[in-house]
């Protein structure tokens, strides 16, 4: 397809890249903690160079309230980013003005320019069209690569897009890789078709359970979550997360699950303990037998079981959530099995994705990551793009240019 980066020609270009670079520092020594996002960029990046292209990466980095600060500066990543990449990345202290100008004209083919961080000018999350302007000025052709801002209308992720011609806008490779395979969950998924939803809010998951009442054979609930729908089956959940005022939600959606014939199943057992706190006790108990002044911090034993033996079976699993405070050792036991289960499922053949901030650090500290299909490094965005809605970014990308 046109916008698919391989099919285009980057001899002598000057190639605009959007990667999400936004890596964690320490924020004494401004080290980079986890590269994963340099990583994933860096295929992208070569391809343009070695065809002869010259890159100007731009990226946000953390959330700047009041314009530049030194801890969200883009610069403390230039030194790992070379490293990765193989040759001398330069940088330009603004994403505008005369020095990123000067510096994109001054680019040959072969080299890298990283320029600051877009999110020190307000412009940027406003979408502001002269900003995205000034911004595209520098290149003559525009990659997106970075799925995770896919569903923000920023100046730099989606309006910039405005400013090139049809053929002279791209994905990149992780921006591709993201989109066929949310694609082929959502697409064209073999049956059966598992979903395994956790965190605190149902709230936050109500679009998507919606969504994947038509998707998916089964729903297994782990998390705070799960707590508001044992609640609103008039289940005891002593001080465990619950959200009150959605209890008749739950209800209703645990009805059209029925009415749609999709099996959604509720942690049967839980950890229940006396405090979040490393120290604290705790007992197995009946999910909706929690002790009073006690709450449930992860899914029980038998839960576990159950909820292995589903996803041992599925053909399709999608991973969103994990399953309780896995943060904490004493808290992290469902977390873990849950994700050796979908890694024991992929290697049997199964296809799967795992996507939210969540479940990514629970793979990656299970050392997980590469026994599952895919791990999207777009939460939001994967959620969004799941739920059926449309991501700027993707479409300023696929929408043709009117003469």
């Amino acid at each position: 397809m046109a916008y698919m980066l391989d099919s285009f020609n980057f001899s002598g270009k000057k190639v605009l890249v959007r990667e999400d670079l936004n890596v964690p520092l320490d924020q004494q020594t401004f080290q980079i903690t986890d590269d994963t996002r340099i990583r994933a960029a860096i295929p992208t990046l070569k391809k343009i160079i070695s065809s002869g292209g010259a890159a100007m990466v731009m990226s946000h980095f953390g959330r700047p309230k009041n314009g530049p600060e030194e801890k969200f500066s883009l610069k403390h990543i230039v030194s790992r980013f070379s490293e990765l990449l193989g040759v001398p990345v330069q940088f330009a202290s603004n994403c505008i003005g005369d020095e990123a100008r000067e510096k994109a004209a001054a680019l040959k083919p072969g080299e890298v320019l990283l320029l600051e961080n877009t999110r020190f000018h307000r412009q940027e999350e406003k979408g502001e069209d002269n900003f995205a302007k000034l911004l595209a000025e520098l290149g003559d052709v525009y990659v997106n690569d970075a799925f995770g801002t896919a569903h923000r209308s920023h100046a730099s992720t989606a309006v910039i897009a405005d400013y090139f011609l049809e053929n002279n806008k791209l994905f990149g490779y992780c921006m591709e890789a993201e989109i066929n395979n949310a694609d082929r969950l959502l697409k064209n998924p073999q049956h059966p078709f598992t979903a395994i939803l956790g965190g605190a809010k149902v709230d936050d998951k109500i679009l998507l359970i919606e969504s994947l009442f038509d998707l998916a054979d089964n729903i297994l609930v782990g998390g705070g979550m799960a707590y508001t729908f044992i609640k609103a089956q008039g289940g005891n959940i002593g001080n465990s997360i619950c959200e009150e005022e959605k209890l008749d939600l739950a209800l209703s959606l645990m009805q059209k699950a029925k009415q749609r014939g999709v099996n959604l199943l509720l942690p049967v057992d839980s950890i229940a303990a006396d405090q979040m706190d490393a120290n604290a006790k705790t007992a197995n108990t009946d999910s909706n037998q929690i002790p009073d002044a006690w709450m449930a911090l992860d899914i029980g034993a038998r839960a576990i079981e159950q909820y292995r033996t589903v996803i041992l079976q599925s053909k399709t699993i999608l991973w969103n959530g994990p399953m309780g405070v896995f943060e904490m050792e004493k808290f992290q036991n469902g977390t873990r099995a849950i994700a050796q289960a979908v890694a024991d499922a992929t290697q049997q053949g199964a296809f799967s994705l795992v996507g939210g901030g969540d479940s990514v650090a629970a793979v990656n500290k299970f050392h997980l990551a590469k026994q599952v299909s895919f791990v999207s490094t777009g939460g939001g965005a994967m959620l969004r793009y799941i739920e059926g809605k449309e991501l700027p970014g993707i479409k300023a990308i696929l929408e043709k240019v009117e003469a």
